[in-house]
């Protein structure tokens, strides 16, 4: 493994490991649940799990439909998200009207599916309302009706198809869902980069929500699968409280961060009225210009030491800089070779450094804060990412030296 694979998967690693470590106990919770679930007697399940469960699902969605309503504060996230909890209302309560009415029997199964094709596209259009939340969260406005419907324009042209031809496509209903998961992780990426390169901290953004509640669903599809394949008679049990579950972990989100981060960098980060060079012009001048350029940054950086500003933005640059938003990004990225994030994080870690050697006794917490890391924790986060050792790790070698 070369050297900058092995800092990539370092980076990788200390940077998502939560999310690693989040994923590997929900699938074995999940997993556990299947397991143990042909345990619970049938009738047992029947007459009181499986209603509580139900009751609770419903429940949880009727109540958030209703604060969402009631406290949607102008926001169009929140009015969002209050129309999907309705219509998850709606479907889950046609969904237990419906296994009511079938006395909660299994049909035999058809063909390798248990499930009949209108029912496979219910689950695909619960997935589909479950994935709109956090595609407002990470492109504020791009949810409109026309991109949602043509999001799930696959799905209802699947089903129709099936209907009418004798072919069993009942297959590709299951895949549908992991398709837009993958979109979903592409946004993610998107989202990322557009953070680094405007920010100097991004650990407040809502990307490692994200992932999380992707990796929930991502569960949540390799079970809804395993539902289309067994008869087994407790079966719903593991779906019901994971769906549970990822409805009270969205709700804790979309009450506690009303606005998403995105929408704040978009209105934070406009350049309107403040270019004194546009991109165009830059892109003509000559490598002269782009040095002198490097000096002024670098020597501000190193004498007026703005990164120690916890909130230090892109467009912070431009005090002495003469340069949009664009271009900043631009002359960052061609000229040091990383993200703007990468580029103050460098100097932040210098400068931890340099207070670690000539100020041994300091704290952690203290570096962090000088510094201008949000938290001990992300300095120590940041720092191993860096360096490949934790600031503790780093000291002790220095002290051997």
């Amino acid at each position: 493994m070369t050297e900058k694979s092995y800092k990539n998967l370092r980076h990788f690693y200390y940077e998502y490991r939560s999310e690693i470590v989040f994923g590997l106990l929900l699938l074995a919770a999940v997993s556990l649940s299947y397991l143990l679930s042909p345990l619970i007697p049938v009738d047992l399940f029947r007459s009181i799990i499986a209603p509580v469960q139900n009751t609770a699902v419903i429940t949880v969605t009727f109540v958030n439909t209703w604060a969402m309503f009631r406290h949607s504060e102008g926001l169009r996230i929140r009015r969002m998200y209050a129309w999907i909890m309705a219509a998850l209302t709606v479907l889950f309560v046609v969904g237990v009207c419906y296994r009511f009415k079938v006395n909660a029997e299994l049909r035999p199964a058809d063909g390798f599916f248990s499930f009949e094709g209108w029912e496979m596209l219910a689950g695909d259009i619960i997935a589909w309302l479950m994935l709109a939340y956090p595609s407002e969260l990470l492109r504020p406005g791009w949810l409109t009706w026309k991109n949602a419907l043509t999001r799930l324009l696959p799905v209802l042209v699947i089903g129709v198809i099936d209907w009418f031809v004798p072919w069993d496509l009942r297959w590709l209903l299951s895949v549908v869902p992991l398709v837009w998961i993958a979109l979903m992780f592409h946004h993610v990426r998107v989202y990322r980069k557009y953070s680094e390169d405007n920010f100097s901290s991004v650990e407040q953004t809502d990307e490692h929500w994200v992932i999380r509640y992707l990796v929930m669903i991502f569960v949540l599809g390799c079970s809804y699968a395993y539902l289309c394949f067994t008869e087994e008679p407790n079966r719903l049990f593991t779906q019901q409280w994971l769906i549970f579950f990822i409805l009270v972990y969205t709700t804790d989100q979309a009450i506690f961060r009303s606005k998403p981060w995105m929408e704040e960098m978009v209105q934070e980060t406009g350049d309107a009225g403040m270019d004194d060079l546009s991109s165009d012009e830059i892109s003509d001048a000559n490598v002269a210009l782009n040095d002198e350029y490097r000096r002024t940054l670098e020597q501000w950086m190193e004498t007026d030491k703005p990164f120690l500003n916890q909130n230090f933005r892109l467009t912070d640059l431009r005090q002495v800089l003469p340069l949009n938003r664009t271009y900043l990004s631009r002359f960052i990225h061609a000229e040091y070779d990383c993200t703007f994030y990468q580029f103050v994080t460098n100097y932040r870690i210098e400068e931890a450094k340099r207070l670690m050697r000539e100020k041994p006794d300091l704290r952690i917490r203290e570096i962090a804060e000088q510094c201008g890391f949000s938290s001990p924790t992300v300095f120590g986060r940041v720092f191993a990412r860096e360096t490949g050792q934790t600031p503790t790790e780093w000291l002790a070698q220095l002290d051997n030296k």
